[in-house]
């Protein structure tokens, strides 16, 4: 056991945890470095071999340097770290999983994971010290039949680390529902970390915890459409979501540029829409992700986003219009153009089959029907579709237009609550057909909720809220993790520019856009756009700024990102041992010299 004692120069708010660890056996230290806490910092100095001063890691001093340690995202409740640290034994931790049910196979998975999540926090090329505790971890699952993703599901978890004997350690994680348990798991691992003095594995002892997320929808959007991404590199996006609690992967499978998914109703979309022919999700693959999010805690949303971004593989149906349509600027946001045609009745058939297929697969509890950036002018180009409108005494106007997106948008309802077998909350982007003054026409606030893709300050903000749409923000100026880099249609920069850092991410707060409405948020989603991005560079545009998100949207802290910066730096770290190729913040001397790279 390593007792922690105060530190001089300690300020009031700091002073349970700015402690340092009390005199241990120094011989074989590997670092000419010890950290002590000041003032809120760890601060670096050279270990004397001749002193009996005590000398402590850089992350176990950060564990003990602010209220939080190094848990991300901080906790909502309770948070007591207590005053010591404890050597364990990676090789003596065992789960113990008192209640049985449905949820069995993932608690040991869960388990399997903690492990080695566990093992990465010792360096490549490094072995801890097999001495130490032994740990025990009793996984208490009030009810564990329950395994299925709802919007109304309980995450939250109460953690307790304490000592049970004088070589056994008892950490108790109590939960309402797996996905609890598995939050409560992850922010165990997050308490261990390495002695890189002594070449041990450290827990905090005296732990009490208590946590839940502020939004219970705190999501990642990943478009596989605009360039294909392995399956490898969804699996790994997974694991990176669990690590900072995030549970939902939106799958923005298909678009105008390719169609991957595999139909087995619609066989020849993917056949003519698929980049190649081993560039495909198929049924089997998908189950596979969607099972590999489940351990993790990770919804895996399907998207397939109509009337509109629709082009590849719909070659030979002539159920499209404008498709490849020039200029394209006159008819779509980006290149290929391509809309459905509403005013063929086959259509519905197709959409059908394809969201029965959808279900098959991914077996969701919400589905994603799109709707965005639909294009009268590419409507209106057809002969067809405006004979169409005329004979059902439609003007060739805006409103008509809306008029016959409608149309669209209701049949397509039914089509999707046939195939899902049920009446399950459906989302659409904002758009025209969405916009306040006349959404109520259109949407039913308790079948839809909206995507916000729009600017944080948009009004259609508020006017919805008031209406009392549910909403998930994903807007652009903060959360459009594509933003900032060149332009792929002409000269400059892409659309959104400049680049968006992880600060502002961080301080994009749900509660201060929805003011008293904050009830209707469900949370908000950072959308990674693949134009310019692919399996290589996914990691590096995704994290850690999706990291800094996942705080916002579990805890919705009051304060702003100078509180967070010293433990986001540490997230990062957390990250790139996992495998992650994070993007560096700032350079490493600054995790190591708290204070001197922050304003």
């Amino acid at each position: 056991m390593m007792k922690l004692i105060p530190k001089r120069r300690t300020s009031r708010r700091y002073r349970k945890h700015e402690q340092a660890i009390s005199s241990v056996n120094t011989e074989g230290e590997r670092s000419a470095w010890k950290w002590g806490c000041d003032n809120g910092k760890c601060v670096k100095s050279l270990i004397d071999a001749h002193s009996r001063e005590p000398a402590l890691s850089l992350e176990a001093c950060k564990m003990f340097c602010n209220e939080y340690g190094l848990l991300w995202p901080r906790p909502t409740g309770e948070a007591q770290l207590g005053n010591f640290l404890s050597k364990i034994n990676l090789n003596n931790i065992d789960l113990q999983i008192p209640n049985k049910g449905r949820t069995d196979s993932l608690m040991d998975e869960a388990g399997q994971r903690f492990r080695q999540i566990v093992s990465l926090s010792v360096p490549n090329g490094l072995k801890a010290k097999a001495s130490g505790k032994a740990l025990t971890v009793y996984l208490v699952n009030e009810n564990p039949d329950v395994r299925e993703f709802s919007l109304d599901m309980d995450e939250s978890y109460t953690l307790s680390v304490s000592p049970s004997s004088a070589d056994r350690l008892n950490a108790t994680i109590v939960a309402s529902t797996y996905f609890g348990l598995r939050h409560g798991l992850e922010t165990l691992s997050q308490l261990i970390v390495y002695d890189d003095i002594r070449d041990h594995l450290l827990v905090v002892r005296d732990v009490n915890i208590s946590d839940k997320p502020v939004y219970p929808y705190r999501g990642i959007l990943l478009d596989t459409a605009r360039n294909y991404i392995t399956v490898d590199a969804i699996k790994s996006t997974i694991d990176a979501m669990a690590a900072v609690k995030l549970n939902t992967f939106h799958w923005h499978i298909t678009d105008s540029q390719s169609f991957p998914f595999v139909s087995e109703r619609e066989p020849r979309l993917s056949k003519l829409g698929a980049y190649t022919p081993n560039k495909v999700y198929t049924k089997e693959i998908i189950k596979e992700v969607v099972n590999y999010g489940l351990v993790r805690g990770v919804r895996v949303l399907p998207e397939f986003d109509a009337p509109a971004h629709v082009g590849e593989g719909w070659q030979d149906t002539n159920l499209t219009v404008c498709f490849k349509a020039e200029p394209w600027a006159s008819y779509c946001v980006e290149p290929p153009c391509g809309q459905l045609n509403p005013a063929r009745e086959e259509l519905y058939d197709r959409l059908e089959h394809i969201y029965m297929d959808m279900a098959d697969a991914f077996r969701p509890d919400m589905f994603h029907m799109g709707g965005d950036e639909v294009s009268e002018r590419c409507w209106n180009s057809s002969e067809e579709i405006r004979q169409f409108m005329v004979q059902n005494r439609w003007e060739l106007d805006k409103a008509s237009y809306l008029k016959l997106w409608n149309y669209f948008q209701t049949k397509a309802q039914d089509r999707a609550y046939k195939a899902f077998g049920k009446r399950l909350p459906l989302v659409l982007w904002t758009s025209t057909l969405t916009d306040y003054t006349h959404v109520e026409n259109f949407l039913n606030k308790d079948d839809y909720i909206i995507q916000v893709w729009t600017t944080g300050s948009d009004p259609q903000i508020s006017n919805l809220l008031r209406r009392g749409y549910r909403l998930i923000m994903s807007n652009y100026d903060a959360l459009y993790l594509d933003c900032g880099f060149g332009a792929w249609v002409g000269s400059g920069n892409n659309w959104c520019s400049p680049y968006i850092g992880w600060q502002k991410v961080y301080d994009n707060s749900p509660k201060a856009m929805a003011g008293p409405h904050s009830d209707l948020i469900l949370g908000g989603e950072a959308a990674l756009w693949t134009e310019q991005a692919d399996s290589t560079t996914l990691d590096g545009r995704l994290w850690p700024r999706a990291a800094a998100m996942a705080e916002r949207l579990w805890a919705e802290p009051s304060s702003d990102w100078h509180e967070a910066e010293h433990r986001m730096l540490n997230v990062r770290e957390r990250l790139v041992r996992m495998g992650i190729k994070s993007e560096s913040l700032e350079p490493e001397w600054c995790y190591q010299n708290e204070g001197y790279c922050y304003h």
